[in-house]
């Protein structure tokens, strides 16, 4: 091993070894029990961002996990086409070049997408590489390959035929940016003040209804005026019309329950066309639906040739100008309102009537709401249900078409001379019934349509292969909360759907990655971070631990340097650990670690049994899919009780131990430091595999494939735990007691210890440890003569003579404050014990708790105080 940490040095040489090994297949013909995750594929336009990161981290931790567990662990990668993403991302190119899609026609537009997907598509793969992902790249799959368009096309026509796919001019929601169609989980609300205004509508014969509302410029297609049937106040206008302004069209007043009297005036505007909850009142009074927009969010000739050209915006001023030059604008109020915006360029969205293709979700939701209410598919953190059942259990109709170039073209053909329509799943260039021209659908499928079949598309279904029959259902889904309506739904109801099957068993929520503020990252406040950067400045491995380490499921993550350069200080810990245990076993003949060897010292013990204990945890966290608590687990044990502890110990072993001694103890330096490894593999694959490909006692060809350690109650003791702490105990007290007197780091001193009656046993054991961790330049048993401080504890005394150290009065001060302590937490526990509301409402268990507290304190109380009395004054 080299002497520094430098992971640029062997990161990419190891990952390459991976792969020409093969490590990342999986193999369905194996035997093991099976465990996939299939990769939620980034869309081909992106770059990897922090998010992806910490997404993909999170599942190569647990995909690494499991294949070191003995499961045939397959990881799918993939990417996603995007459609409107990336034909925006085309057309803007186009642009600059001065090339319009219709210069290029269809075919031309498709040859250039299909060239940009090649150009920039595989970007974001290798920069998945980069950071070490284990996927089976033989398997890596596109959402427009020919093995996942052919899944689409099936599944489009299964439904078809079915009827749960239909055409039909329905309130939709349109992006007059994007030109499209987008689906209602594709709308973003945002909170906006606006204002509500108060609009009269002259009645035929006389008088006038007051309508509210927060869109004037759609009142140009009004086809009615609304009231509440039990709101008294209208009553006389049921069955009258009004006389629509602006556009001097007669328009009728209907009752519908779905009118709230408490809101504005009680009236409201009907506009079919132009609102989802108008069009259902204008669909039960059987209104005409008129349309006063074009897809380009300008107003068409049906608005009126005062209106026709102008913009939504320009229009709403003109309207509202025109009505208060005629005396019908009543009155304007502020009003604060949800918005909704196209989530890809976040303009405001347009509820607009439109032909459109639909998935009919009701049926379609049942069984995949049932799923998860039985438990079959299991949320991790299981609020996240609450998101999932109120999206399903108030599921609109899914629109599916969009209307670009780029995507899955719907599969639907047309014979104009005979007027027939069918679904196929094969290109359809004569009509089947007449034998005439057919021509296909112009639209193509939301992204989502494809990537909902993606647990099992990407294993060949709809052919019965044996991938797809050995590696389906998967077993988890992790994913961020935000895509869980985009996504998560539809997975879930396509797999009962299509299989019969559940299309996982957990789905795993991770939250947003957020700066050192809380912020989201972004663009705008400048606060994003670039993995690839970070990767060059501190290595694939201090990002994926930076990551996972203390983040709980389901929460944001705070990102920083800080934590960087603490990931990385770990990563250095971890190697000079590594080079420390290897120098001493090239220079000492090491005597191979056996479980129940005899002769293991006290802190051989000890750190066989924390071991051992952290494996237990690290395992019950992982079984859970707490990689968060699993890395803080692993860190805590590799960073103090290993390094900072153990080693320690090791070195005063190889200084002052014996040489049978000394050639144990490297077997156990050799055998922790293979199973620390282990443990922390699937968190930093390649700092632990560089490290133990240098081990002299690795157990297999590479620790990807090496067995995780196992939880023995036979390593487990008990009795060390407890006694080092004991030791452990002293050599702190000592060491605050030399720090509190500023004592320098290199002073050497002697060392008395005074047992308590029973604990002789244990500190001859561990003299060693207490002499060399304590600086000290020799030790004795017993009670020395003259001035001496002292650290005292409940194992024993420590004495070093005052002469050795610093000044008599600092000592005695340093004596009166830990008695001024011990005094106080006496008192407050005694107080707590005197206390009738205390001891009457507490659990006999803390009640217990406290009057051990009293003991231990008065022990100490008198320890210092004989101190006092007998040390210094000696």
């Amino acid at each position: 091993m080299q002497s520094s940490y430098d992971p640029k040095t062997f990161e990419e040489r190891i990952y390459q070894k991976w792969m020409r090994e093969g490590y990342f297949k999986a193999d369905a013909g194996s035997g093991k029990e099976p465990f996939t995750i299939a990769m939620p594929p980034p869309n081909i336009t992106s770059q990897l961002h922090i998010g992806h990161a910490m997404g993909d981290t999170i599942q190569d931790v647990v995909i690494r996990y499991k294949r070191m567990k003995g499961f045939e662990a397959l990881y799918i990668p993939g990417t996603d086409h995007a459609s409107i993403a990336t034909e925006v991302k085309i057309v803007e190119k186009m642009k600059e070049e001065g090339l319009t899609k219709a210069d290029l026609g269809r075919e031309g537009f498709l040859r250039r997408a299909f060239a940009w997907k090649e150009q920039y598509g595989g970007r974001i793969v290798e920069q998945i590489k980069k950071l070490g992902i284990s996927c089976d790249w033989d398997r890596l799959a596109f959402t427009m390959d020919e093995r996942c368009s052919k899944a689409v096309r099936h599944a489009f026509v299964k439904l078809y035929n079915k009827k749960l796919i239909y055409r039909g001019d329905r309130i939709i929601n349109w992006c007059p940016e994007c030109k499209t169609a987008i689906s209602d989980a594709e709308v973003e609300y945002k909170a906006e003040d606006g204002h509500l205004w108060h609009l009269r509508y002259p009645v035929e014969g006389g008088g006038f209804i007051t309508v509210a509302t927060t869109r004037p410029e759609t009142m140009l297609g009004d086809t009615a005026v609304a009231v509440n049937p039990s709101d008294k106040r209208y009553t006389k206008y049921h069955g009258k019309f009004v006389l629509l302004p602006l556009a001097d069209r007669r328009i009728p007043v209907v009752a519908d329950h779905y009118v709230d009297k408490a809101f504005g005036t009680g009236a409201v505007k009907i506009t079919p066309a132009h609102d989802p909850n108008d069009f259902e009142v204008g669909a039960r009074h059987g209104l005409p639906v008129l349309r006063v927009m074009r897809d380009d969010g300008t107003m068409n000739g049906e608005a009126g040739a005062a209106y026709e050209g102008l913009t939504r915006e320009a229009a709403r001023k003109k309207v509202l100008s025109d009505l208060d030059a005629l005396g019908l604008l009543e009155k304007t109020e502020p009003h604060a309102h949800n918005v909704g915006h196209c989530y890809r360029c976040h303009k405001t969205v347009e509820p607009i009537v439109s032909k459109q293709w639909f998935v009919a979700m009701k049926d379609l939701a049942v069984p995949a709401i049932d799923g998860v209410r039985a438990g079959a598919v299991r949320f991790i953190p299981k609020r996240f249900e609450k998101m999932y059942f109120n999206w399903m259990e108030n599921i609109r109709d899914w629109c599916i078409s969009r209307q670009l170039w780029w995507g899955h073209r719907i599969p639907v053909f047309y014979c104009d001379a005979c007027g027939f329509e069918t679904a196929s799943e094969t290109d359809l260039a004569v009509c089947p019934k007449c034998g005439r021209a057919a021509r296909q659908d112009e639209d193509v499928l939301d992204t989502w349509f494809s990537s909902a079949l993606w647990p099992f598309s990407t294993l060949g279904w709809p052919e019965e292969t044996p991938a797809l029959g050995y590696f389906y259902p998967t077993n988890v889904l992790v994913t961020a909360y935000d895509i869980i309506t985009f996504w998560v739904s539809r997975m879930i109801f396509s797999g009962y759907e299509y299989l019969n099957k559940k299309p996982f068993s957990d789905v795993l929520i991770h939250g947003l990655v957020r700066d050192a503020q809380g912020r989201k990252m972004s663009k705008s406040l400048g606060n994003g971070i670039d993995p690839m950067e970070i990767i060059e400045a501190y290595g694939a491995d201090s990002l994926r631990f930076s990551l996972v380490s203390g983040t709980a499921m389901g929460g944001d993550v705070r990102h920083s340097r800080e934590k960087l350069e603490g990931c990385r200080n770990f990563m250095n810990k971890i190697w000079n650990a590594a080079r420390f245990v290897l120098l001493n076993a090239a220079q000492i003949p090491f005597a191979p670690f056996r479980q129940g060897a005899p002769g293991l010292t006290l802190a051989d013990r000890w750190i066989l049994s924390e071991l051992n204990a952290v494996t237990k945890v690290v395992t019950g966290y992982m079984d859970k899919y707490e990689a968060g608590l699993a890395a803080s687990a692993i860190y805590d044990f590799v960073w103090s009780k290993f390094c900072d502890w153990y080693i320690e110990t090791a070195k005063a072993e190889m200084n002052g131990g014996e040489a049978a001694r000394r050639e144990r103890t490297v077997g156990v330096l050799l055998h922790v430091l293979r199973e620390s490894l282990k443990l922390l593999h699937p968190f930093a694959p390649f700092i632990t595999a560089e490290i133990y490909n240098s081990l002299p006692n690795k157990d297999a060809t590479d620790i990807m494939v090496s067995a995780f350690p196992l939880f023995d109650r036979k390593s487990a003791h008990p009795a060390a735990v407890k006694g080092m702490g004991e030791i452990m105990e002293i050599v702190r007290a000592v060491r605050h007691m030399r720090q509190e007197m500023r004592v320098p780091q290199a002073k050497r001193t002697m060392l008395y210890i005074a047992a308590e009656p029973g604990k002789e046993k244990l500190l001859a054991e561990g003299a060693l440890y207490i002499e060399k961790l304590c600086q000290g330049s020799g030790l004795v048993f017993g009670i020395p003569t003259g001035k001496t401080v002292q650290a005292v504890t409940e194992t024993g005394k420590v004495y070093i003579p005052l002469g050795e150290l610093v000044d008599e009065a600092a000592e005695i001060k340093r004596l009166l404050g830990e008695l001024e302590t011990v005094s106080a937490e006496i008192k407050r526990a005694e107080g707590k014990l005197s206390n009738p509301g205390f001891t009457a409402k507490a659990p006999p268990a803390l009640i217990e708790e406290e009057r051990q507290k009293v003991e231990k304190y008065r022990q100490l109380k008198e320890k210092l105080t004989l101190s006092l009395r007998d040390g210094v004054d000696k």
